[in-house]
């Protein structure tokens, strides 16, 4: 956290930027001239209430103030410049503020008590000269990533909770008709991800994945956007390449096939050792014609244990060459049945069509309700902000005071 004088000299900054004397910003709050004259010297504390004061006056968020970063350009221009279409919509332009200003609640929540996150995860920059490059730097990446979380060949439960827990913000929100997600990396927030509450859970689940990538790869820039315009840029090949070993790995795809007896040669040859004649014997193992063939229901049922669309998984398996072109053609002929069966089954999160259902955030809100209880426990926040906190995220005041004051009695 900032000193006193770092501090003082954030107020004074912001204060004449706004074109305000001291003596307005004491009227507005309600104290003597020589009290906000002594804040920005540094000689006097500034309380929580007075702080989230200050940054409402100064249309800035009190982790503006707080955080260890130096001044960054403006986080609602940075925005506004990457997704243009904020400004011809109100209803996307205020989808996406009340996302992010919920982050910038949390990054202040960090600041107060002393939890400002560096990021811990890897740096894998790299640069790119080829799409070659793009698809092993994102596949190996991938592959470190779940040795470095312990995280073996098994699938991943829940994508966002995985990533939250790396100290990235992850929420679904509106975003511009064909944009799947984006990464933000601004001293108001931290790295923090949005992706598209328009699409489908199994779609949205991939590009957490693919955001993240950015996360691990593109991070020096303040906003990465991923749209169908931009698909064929090097980074983001890469970004995709990363979400789908990740998410599908090598060595569970192969598992999850032998799981189903699927995808061996259709003859093995096995050889033992005779201990009697000190000699080797040779056996051949054939399987039944046509049995080692990957069908459109193999296929559905290992986008349901991976949790991808299950073309993303006729893909992976192309990629792996557990099928060739001709069988990835006809599989990929077959996804309407396929749908069909994934319907049947009750996996209605592996669809990607019809009325898309309202993104469950736990992450988020999870996040920003520990942190604030855990403040208002400390006494960095008041009751009436915490109900402040809890009107943001749509929940309970009362019962959220309850569980608050219950910490104190601990």
């Amino acid at each position: 956290m900032i000193d006193a004088a770092q501090l003082g000299d954030r107020l004074r900054a912001a204060r004449e930027r706004r074109g305000l004397s001291q003596q307005a910003v004491a009227e507005a709050l309600g104290l003597p001239r020589t009290a906000v004259t002594n804040m920005e010297s540094g000689t006097r504390s500034v309380s929580t209430l007075e702080l989230t004061r200050l940054a409402d006056l100064y249309g800035q968020q009190a982790t503006f103030f707080l955080s260890m970063h130096e001044e960054a350009e403006d986080l609602s221009i940075v925005l506004h410049r990457a997704l243009p279409e904020m400004a011809g919509s109100p209803h996307l332009d205020g989808e996406v503020r009340r996302i992010l200003d919920l982050y910038q609640e949390g990054a202040g929540l960090r600041a107060l008590l002393g939890r400002t996150v560096e990021l811990s995860i890897p740096d894998y920059a790299a640069k790119l000269f080829s799409v070659g490059d793009a698809i092993r730097q994102g596949e190996d990446a991938a592959l470190e990533e779940r040795r470095r979380l312990d995280l073996g060949a098994a699938p991943i439960v829940n994508m966002a909770a995985l990533i939250s827990e790396q100290g990235i913000w992850t929420a679904a929100t509106d975003l511009p008709d064909g944009m799947s997600g984006l990464f933000i990396n601004h001293a108001a927030i931290g790295p923090s991800i949005l992706v598209n509450a328009g699409h489908w859970p199994v779609r949205r689940r991939f590009s957490y994945a693919h955001e993240y990538a950015h996360a691990l790869f593109d991070r020096v820039v303040t906003v990465t956007t991923t749209r169908r315009e931009n698909a064929s840029e090097l980074v983001e090949k890469r970004a995709n390449a990363f979400a789908a070993a990740f998410l599908m790995p090598p060595d569970g795809v192969a598992d999850a096939l032998r799981q189903l007896d699927k995808g061996q040669p259709s003859r093995l040859t096995q050889i033992i050792f005779d201990v009697a004649g000190n000699t080797g014997l040779e056996a051949e193992i054939r399987a039944r014609p046509g049995s080692q063939a990957i069908t459109y229901q193999d296929a559905a049922t290992l986008a349901r244990h991976f949790g991808v669309s299950y073309e993303a998984m006729v893909w992976r398996l192309k990629s792996l060459n557990h099928i060739g072109g001709p069988d990835t053609d006809a599989l990929m002929a077959r996804k309407d049945t396929a749908r069909r069966a994934i319907r049947l089954l009750g996996f209605l999160d592996l669809l990607d069509e019809g009325d898309v259902p309202p993104p469950p955030e736990p992450e988020l809100r999870s996040q920003l309700m520990r942190l604030s209880v855990e403040a208002y426990r400390q006494e960095e926040i008041s009751r009436g902000r915490l109900l402040e906190l809890a009107r943001k995220l749509a929940i309970d005041g009362s019962e959220l005071i309850e569980l608050a004051d219950a910490t104190r009695a601990d």
